[in-house]
């Protein structure tokens, strides 16, 4: 099998036909959702289980298999190393790569050197680690069946010594501003993943570059559109759809899939989001009622950026932030506990500080019913 050779960009040969109604309910959908993103007053916080909820789906279509509550237990110091441990830290990288990508993007635009950087955060002390971070690949490689020869490959990416012309291209695009912006959003994916320009981490760089690039086109007030909960559930069409591309220049049937990816995932975002900011206006007078405290913005703040912790660390970082004393902060999360609004999943023994969680968060960044 030769070497894929990409489509110049812009493409000239769409079937706007087929394409215009799913571009109208797509971007229609896409402005609900961020409608209610920018009225949000402290996304980072609120949002931050739905990046975690992200950072886990994204890494599950490369085969992690470790859960939203895994990764929070893991942080909080609950779990140990093994397997699951390396699925974890794969799954905090990629979601420090997103927060990363948000800083950068307030000052700058998508270039070739911050997509490697944000490989070389993806990559580290993980799997993979041994390839090259942060490195386009010198080298030849393809996509197959465990050990098969070039020969046998289902796709060849471009040839090494052109993929720096074909990156500058890609990059070139980025800048452009094609006919729809969800279009040239797939366009700009796709045509990622299959230049391939990493020797591994490509499907999740390529995935991360979706609300980033919708961020800096201003179609999005914050870079927190995320797709891969669709993408997960629907992998096989995913994988279809792109090598229709290569094998048979079909980018009118993956132009389609990724607008309906978008329109159905951003009504389940919405609805996410609607959920999530109301139980964070219920809690705020659920808390004040609790605890009468002055703290309370700051301390229903804290538990949402993490939802499970130690009530030391916890502690800890109300005081560093906020001033809050020391002996306030855990009296203050005593009081939530016994209200039934914390849950212990660990006492403290000794030295070591209860472990609380906040469940309510926690099932919905997962999809589950809030209890």
């Amino acid at each position: 099998m030769q070497p894929f050779e990409p489509h110049a960009l812009p493409l000239t040969d769409l079937d706007w036909r087929q394409l215009l109604p799913l571009v109208g309910q797509a971007n229609a959908a896409l402005a609900r959702y961020d409608g209610l993103l920018a009225g949000i007053p402290n996304p980072a916080v609120m949002l931050s289980p739905l990046t975690t909820q992200e950072a886990v789906l994204s890494s599950k279509i490369e085969g992690t298999q470790a859960t939203v509550d895994e990764v929070l237990e893991q942080e909080a110091g609950l779990l140990k190393e093994g397997e699951k441990f390396e699925d974890i830290q794969e799954i905090s990288n990629y979601r420090n790569a997103l927060y990363q990508a948000r800083e950068y993007l307030k000052d700058y635009p998508i270039r070739l050197g911050f997509v490697r950087e944000l490989h070389r955060t993806l990559m580290n002390s993980v799997r993979g680690k041994d390839k090259t971070p942060g490195e386009f690949r010198l080298d030849q490689n393809w996509i197959g069946k465990m050990g098969c020869k070039m020969e046998e490959a289902s796709f060849v990416p471009p040839n090494p010594v052109q993929l720096p012309d074909h990156l500058r291209a890609w990059e070139a695009y980025l800048d452009s501003d094609d006919v729809d912006f969800l279009i040239q959003t797939a366009v700009v994916h796709a045509q990622f993943e299959l230049l391939h320009p990493f020797k591994d981490g490509n499907g999740r760089i390529g995935r991360i570059l979706i609300p980033l690039f919708l961020y800096q086109k201003r179609v999005l007030s914050q870079p927190m559109f995320y797709l891969s909960e669709y993408l997960e559930n629907h992998r096989d069409e995913y994988y279809l759809r792109l090598k229709g591309i290569s094998a048979e220049n079909d980018w009118n049937s993956w132009i389609a899939y990724f607008l309906r990816a978008t329109a159905t995932q951003a009504a389940q975002n919405a609805q996410r989001v609607a959920a999530i900011q109301a139980l964070y206006e219920e809690m705020k007078l659920a808390i004040h009622e609790t605890t009468h405290s002055q703290y309370t913005v700051h301390l229903l703040d804290a538990i949402f950026s993490k939802p499970i912790f130690r009530t030391s660390e916890l502690t800890q970082r109300l005081t560093d932030e906020h001033g809050i004393h020391e002996k306030t902060a855990p009296a203050l999360l005593r009081q939530l506990r016994d209200a039934g609004i914390l849950r212990e999943i660990q006492p403290g023994a000794g030295r070591r500080s209860a472990t609380l969680c906040f469940p309510r968060l926690i099932n919905l960044a997962e999809g589950r019913n809030v209890l």
